[in-house]
């Protein structure tokens, strides 16, 4: 896959905006509640500042940049009480500076991909590019990196996983490792109600298993609330009607964030559809640790393996259990970002499918994870046997491009952004040269998506390729 990268800078004279931003808020003023509302987020805006000065194209920079960039704008607020307007508003306005400039040198510095859209830079893009910068930055701040005996451990597990792995051909032949599920023979279901919104609650044991000699396999399956499949459900009465099946992304599973992304007023009441929100393992109510999404991404290789195994497992067995409550469904997948991720993987195992519709899909994690690993974690791993191609290498067997699809490319559909800061480009360039279709891009970002046109168009299109006719489902 052909790129172009931008010409290395010796200095990035752009940072000398959150430079001054970091020491107005340091020094300009005196007292408590200015050091905790300007100084804390001034602190990480000034050493940003200073990495993207002198050591500019590192991508943990611009995100830690926008993050406290973010923080100090909406600490502005306080400080108006503490300092009064005046103080206040040149701290915001020069966070908010900062806040653009991390945005924009992170998309100057993006390599350029055969295959993706032109990007316009703009204010306006740099301001969507800079959130997403922001929220990386979050998930960077708080991942749990393994560290000490638990990076040696997972060194030492991971090369063993690799040997098993190869020895049973499960790299070859992923599909060898993924068992078909049956359907669910026990679901329970309840009626709900959020925002207006009534739904049903409905949930089963997930039934999956692992080789108890896989390294790691009795700690993942000791994960008792993990082993619970959830979903929300969303059907009309009478007559069947298409289902659409939404795979949320990545901190997502809670009933509340899902409909913020898969508005059940427009898929459900307008376009007329019947949907289901299956939640990923390690997700909502099935998450292990404080934060929805724990240990997912963020933490031990192993578990990230794993999960993937069994999210394609449940999903599968969602499939099987909607086709349980009609005689041949029309079933259309939709995920977005992570869920972009699993709609890719599950096209590769899922029979009878309508379409898939892959949005903002990240579908190479092993680069897209290892690109924000810390170079001592990456040094120390890779001398104990945990390098980058044997990341990539075990995660193959969860990989969406390790096996065609199963639809015909007429309903095969992705959409991305083209300023996206959390999944870079090159990952929807390279699902569309796997499958073989062309993306539909948008001038935004990965956050910016449920202001943009371009997924519902995309929607609306697999739906008439499929016959689905909209027309003939909605309710207003």
């Amino acid at each position: 896959m052909s790129m172009q990268i931008a010409a290395p800078r010796q200095w990035e004279w752009m940072a000398l905006i959150p430079l001054l931003a970091g020491l107005y808020a340091l020094v300009s003023h005196e007292g408590f509640l200015w050091w905790v509302f300007a100084g804390i987020p001034g602190t990480l805006v000034l050493a940003s500042g200073v990495a993207l000065l002198m050591m500019p194209g590192d991508p943990r920079v611009t995100a830690y940049m926008s993050l406290g960039s973010l923080v100090g704008v909406l600490f502005a607020l306080p400080l108006i009480l503490a300092h009064g307007f005046g103080a206040a508003l040149v701290a915001a306005l020069l966070f908010v500076g900062s806040f653009l400039v991390a945005g924009r040198t992170g998309l100057r510095n993006e390599p350029v991909y055969e295959g993706a859209a032109d990007l316009h830079l703009d204010v306006k893009m740099d301001a969507k590019a800079a959130l997403d910068e922001a929220v990386l930055g979050y998930f960077l701040a708080s991942a749990s990196v393994p560290s000490g005996e638990t990076a040696a451990r997972m060194s030492e597990d991971a090369v063993k996983l690799e040997a098993m792995l190869d020895a049973n051909g499960w790299q070859q032949h992923p599909e060898t490792f993924h068992k078909e599920p049956p359907p669910p023979e026990r679901v329970q279901i309840h009626k709900a109600r959020l925002f207006g919104v009534e739904y049903e609650r409905a949930s089963f044991d997930s039934g999956f298993t692992l080789p108890p000699e896989l390294p790691g396999a009795q700690v993942w399956m000791g994960y008792e609330k993990n082993n619970r499949c959830v979903a929300n459900v969303l059907r009309h009465p009478g007559a069947p009607r298409p289902w659409l099946v939404c795979i949320h992304g990545y901190r997502m599973g809670e009933t509340w964030l899902d409909f913020s992304l898969f508005s059940p007023q427009y898929l459900h009441h307008h376009l007329g559809l019947n949907v289901l929100m299956p939640t990923l393992p390690l997700h909502g109510s099935r998450k292990i640790g404080l934060r929805t999404g724990d240990h997912y991404l963020d933490g031990d290789l192993l578990d990230l393996l794993y999960a993937e195994s069994q999210a394609l497992w449940d999903l599968r067995r969602w499939l099987a259990w909607l086709r349980t409550q009609e005689e041949n469904p029309a079933i259309g997948v939709y995920g977005i970002s992570l869920g972009g991720y699993n709609a890719s993987l599950l096209a590769g195992y899922a029979e009878g499918l309508d379409f898939v519709v892959a949005g903002i899909p990240i579908v190479d994690l092993a680069i897209g994870l290892w690109r924000f690993v810390p170079s001592m974690h990456q040094r120390y791993l890779a001398w104990r046997g945990l390098d980058e191609k044997r990341y990539q290498d075990i995660l193959r067997v969860v990989s969406p491009l390790a096996r065609p699809p199963k639809l015909d490319e007429r309903n095969l559909h992705i959409f991305a952004a083209i300023g996206d800061r959390i999944v870079a480009p090159r990952n929807p360039v390279m699902l569309s040269h796997h499958w073989k279709v062309p993306v539909t891009w948008y001038q935004g970002s990965h956050l910016s998506i449920r202001n943009e046109a371009a997924p519902r168009q995309v929607l609306e299109e697999a739906m008439g390729r499929a016959g689905w006719r909209s027309s003939a489902y909605a309710t207003i």
